[in-house]
């Protein structure tokens, strides 16, 4: 989960990072009350959105009074930066900057670690930092075990060639930052920039911060945080029923038990798809999880027959995390409560294979074709795309 500026700015503080002040406005009128109340001589009107470019766009302006920053926000607020929408401005103190820096803590997934990266040049694309001139941005491994402790931050600053007289404030700030990363299950905590002002202060002046969605579940406050604005319909529905689920662009719907085989299932009907006319692809990501009932197959079911783009669904349940006749109960009961949305056709295999048509003939009255194999050793014969809402 990707937070706002505001956001990043307001856990920065919680844990004692240097900040300014801010404050969040949706209209041009709380903008300029929002610079009145900080009165200061100079104030920063910002976009709050989750892309980079604010600046290029045309979404970061000064403001000298607050009638100008009304001003700035009636230009700012309703603009499209890259695809997003300003519906917040964020109103900051200007700020006497000397320098800029730059400072981000990720998750380096390939070498199960973490990354701290530092560079004297912020404020601009650190990418094109790293393209042009990466002698000039440290990239030094964290342990997860240790974290960012004072021993770590002081190799940081050094790496990064930092004055020996900035480098106890800015060790003490990366600290800081290590203490927000850590303990709130972030995945990255960028500052750009990360400044000195004039006084020598070191003040992280640009946040942005990504959370461990997986985490949510010790962390309840992070439920006043989510933006849904730009998520998906479908994904807010099956989110509010506990689903997994993200969507896509094809026309497949899919429906696994495991996030490694939904992975799977995707790879293959894509690769599959390619021999069909129209090329047709997964329609989205849904993971059932064990236990699936059949509340859990017809909510499942529902998500995924209301996106308007699926054709046919795909139901692939592995029997070692849910008893697969389990599944086809739930399945012919989802069939049920779902009525004339859905037809369904299945390839059972195993050793209750036998039952489990006899006994979908006595409980569905929803059109149910069996087809399948004692040991699993054929693939299901390959068949046209259905007809709009059949289930396969």
């Amino acid at each position: 989960m990707d937070l706002f500026e505001y956001q990043a700015r307001d856990l920065f503080e919680a844990h004692g990072v240097p900040v300014l002040r801010g404050i969040v406005a949706t209209t041009p009128q709380e903008a300029a009350d929002a610079a009145a109340e900080l009165a200061t001589p100079v104030v920063v009107v910002k976009a709050q959105v989750k892309t980079g470019g604010r600046g290029k766009a045309g979404g970061v302006k000064l403001a000298r009074s607050p009638q100008e920053a009304r001003e700035a926000a009636e230009k700012i607020l309703g603009l499209d930066i890259n695809g997003h929408i300003v519906r917040a401005v964020m109103v900051t103190e200007g700020a006497d900057i000397a320098e800029e820096y730059y400072f981000s803590l990720l998750l380096d997934r390939a070498q199960r670690n973490y990354l701290a990266m530092c560079s004297k040049e912020g404020g601009m694309d650190i990418e094109t930092l790293a393209v042009e001139r990466p002698d000039a941005l440290a990239r030094i491994s964290v342990s997860p075990i240790t974290g960012l402790d004072a021993a770590k931050a002081d190799e940081i600053v050094a790496a990064a060639g930092f004055e020996e007289a900035d480098r106890a404030e800015l060790a003490r700030v990366l600290v800081l930052l290590g203490d927000v990363y850590r303990e709130n299950d972030a995945t990255l905590v960028e500052v750009n920039p990360l400044v000195k002002t004039g006084s020598g202060q070191i003040i992280a002046l640009d946040g942005k911060v990504t959370l461990d969605s997986n985490a949510a579940f010790r962390h309840p406050e992070w439920e006043g945080l989510a933006d849904e604005s730009r998520d998906d319909p479908l994904e807010i529905r099956a989110r509010e029923k506990g689903l997994n689920y993200v969507k896509l662009d094809g026309s497949v719907g899919i429906i696994g038990n495991g996030a490694g085989l939904v992975m799977s299932t995707l790879d293959v009907v894509a690769n599959a798809g390619k021999e069909f006319p129209g090329s047709p692809t997964p329609a989205n990501f849904l993971d059932i999880g064990g236990g699936a009932s059949a509340q859990v197959m017809a909510d499942g079911l529902d998500i995924i027959l209301s996106d308007a783009q699926v054709e046919v669904v795909f139901v692939n349940v592995f029997g070692g995390i849910t008893a697969c006749s389990e599944v086809a109960k739930g399945i012919i009961d989802a069939l049920g409560m779902l009525g004339d949305r859905a037809q369904a056709d299945r390839r059972p295999a195993g050793r209750q294979r036998r039952r489990d048509r006899s006994s979908d003939a006595r409980r569905s009255g929803a059109p149910l074709g069996a087809h399948g194999n004692h040991h699993g050793r054929r693939g299901a014969q390959r068949r046209p795309t259905g007809q709009p809402g059949s289930l396969r």
